[in-house]
């Protein structure tokens, strides 16, 4: 999942779908600022790009709608953009919101929009307003409450299945199952990236265009029309860096930077970390430019004194989005054949950004990676012990199961991927709901297969590099070894990371596996 630190302002490319989410929490809390503690590792490094931009007109100059010009537009954080987000959000997660939907109507305000962090335009007078709109959105009743906890007590307490301790070693070879997963994550997440926003109509015509479809390989602009290139263009971050003409190595993406910053954090504090490490964490090496979504909300309220976990739900939309899926592989991997474990790390990490469902992917992408990671059981073991850590009367349980029993029932997978758009294509195309229950068909449907699982997750839509990621990732534990991953996935890797992350730009994947061994090995 990558998304630009700023928008320059472009219309939306259609309108918002209705569809599920959970609530945000209290209004701003008083609590006193989080202090930083000192890094013990080298700091970040620079920020590659900014993280907003004004416009380069001087005092009095107007821009669009003769509003004024020389704003900062810095997207997923401003209070006017938030407000069609949470709209959104409560129509997901059932709370009533009509009479505030239609105060922010008649103030002028925008809806939701489809894939970017803001509003077409900015509408700063529209700030108090939003403010006052988003408290009170907070403030509403959520009919899914009792079956979606987001404290882990209460978590374990839902799940009757809750796995126990590991029972016994880890089978050998753990370095090489961690070598692959590193290689299929990175894999995985480069086949998504230039097809990222994309629709699935969209999706599917540029593969068939190109001769590629059932996807079998890399993304290729070779021998695509022009035509169709200039409807559906590729991600225009990813391009230059992701088709099967342009890879030279893995490129930058916050599917990678979120595992690097994880294994950052284990090598700082050890696996009995606080969700205050992972927030001073963020402070010491992450420029908030480079943070999208929740994780740009906890920042804000980190900045502004906000205690976790209530920077997961300080006037943060986004709270139950994938993003903190994306952070838990490393919990897995290292948690060795203990899914309980790895789930426990797992939500340390989550709810600093996020609540109930955004927990939950989490939890499900940590237990599951730790259960292939043990090395003794099969995808659909893995996938059993992801869904036993997540209340199963809870909407991502239920995406789960029915992504699961819909691969197992349907042989065909473009059909599978319709029947999973038309049940969830109301939430947007980054909710933990979706995208949970995808990644469970594809991976039910590839049967452990690494090209299948891969490419399985990426042909479905919605978040395809994050899908692609995680797939990759549970696809190479059981492999087992890099050597069993076809070499066309792994050689355009040239084991080498582009990162922003500190001390870790141009690493390999090997150096990568080590490391990440050491900690799964800690005492």
């Amino acid at each position: 999942m990558t998304s630009p630190a700023t928008t320059p302002g472009a219309p939306p490319t259609g309108p918002a779908a209705p569809g599920p989410a959970t609530t945000p929490g209290p209004g701003p809390a008083s609590a006193p600022a989080l202090a930083s503690g000192p890094a013990t590792a080298p700091t970040a490094a620079p920020d590659p790009g900014p993280a907003s931009a004004p416009a380069a007109p001087g005092p009095g100059a107007t821009g669009a709608a003769g509003r004024p010009a020389g704003l900062v537009r810095v997207t997923w954080v401003q209070p006017e953009d938030l407000v069609g987000h949470e709209l959104r959000q409560a129509a997901e997660d059932g709370r009533d919101a009509r009479k505030i939907a239609a105060r922010w109507a008649a103030a002028g305000g925008d809806p939701a929009p489809t894939a970017a962090g803001a509003s077409a335009a900015p509408r700063p007078e529209l700030r108090p307003l939003a403010e006052e709109l988003l408290d009170a959105l907070a403030a509403l009743p959520r009919p899914h409450a009792a079956d979606e906890p987001t404290a882990l007590g209460a978590i374990r307490a839902a799940c009757p299945g809750w796995p126990g301790s590991p029972g016994g070693p880890v089978r050998p070879g753990l370095y090489d199952r961690l070598h692959a997963a590193w290689l299929g994550r990175a894999a995985g997440c480069l086949l998504g990236k230039p097809v990222e926003k994309l629709p699935l109509d969209a999706i599917r015509a540029l593969g068939r265009a190109a001769g590629n479809w059932p996807l079998d390989g890399w993304f290729t602009a070779r021998g695509v029309p022009p035509e169709l290139l200039a409807a559906h263009p590729w991600n225009r971050r990813s391009a230059a860096t992701s088709l099967a003409e342009t890879i030279d190595g893995m490129p930058e993406d916050d599917d990678l930077d979120f595992p690097l910053l994880g294994l950052l954090l284990l090598r700082r504090h050890g696996r009995a970390f606080t969700t205050a490490d992972v927030a001073r964490l963020w402070l010491d090496e992450r420029p908030a430019g480079r943070l999208f979504t929740a994780e740009r909300i906890a920042y804000r309220n980190l900045l502004d004194g906000v205690e976790p976990p209530l920077t997961a739900v300080r006037r943060n939309p986004f709270r139950e989005w994938i993003g903190a899926a994306i952070r838990a592989d490393v919990h897995g991997w290292t948690r060795p054949g203990d899914p309980a474990g790895a789930a426990a790390q797992a939500h340390r990490d989550a709810v600093l950004s996020h609540t109930g469902n955004g927990v939950y992917g989490a939890l499900f992408t940590a237990a599951t990676v730790a259960a292939a990671a043990g090395g003794t059981t099969d995808v659909h073991g893995a996938l059993a012990a992801g869904l036993s850590v997540v209340p199963p009367r809870s909407r991502l349980a239920e995406a789960v199961r029915y992504g699961i029993a819909t691969a197992r029932a349907v042989p065909a997978l473009d059909t599978v991927v319709d029947r999973l758009h038309a049940r969830y294509g109301g939430y947007h195309w980054v909710h933990a709901v979706p995208n949970a229950a995808l990644l469970a068909a594809a991976l039910t449907h590839a049967d452990g297969d690494f090209t299948r699982s891969v490419c399985a997750a990426v042909s479905g839509g919605w978040d395809t590099d994050s899908n692609g990621a995680t797939a990759g990732s549970v696809a190479g534990l059981l492999a087992g070894h890099p050597d069993r991953l076809p070499a066309r996935w792994t050689a355009p890797l040239r084991n080498r990371l582009t990162t922003s992350v500190a001390s870790f730009d141009g690493t390999g994947f090997d150096t990568l596996a080590r490391l990440t061994l050491l900690e799964a090995v800690r005492p």
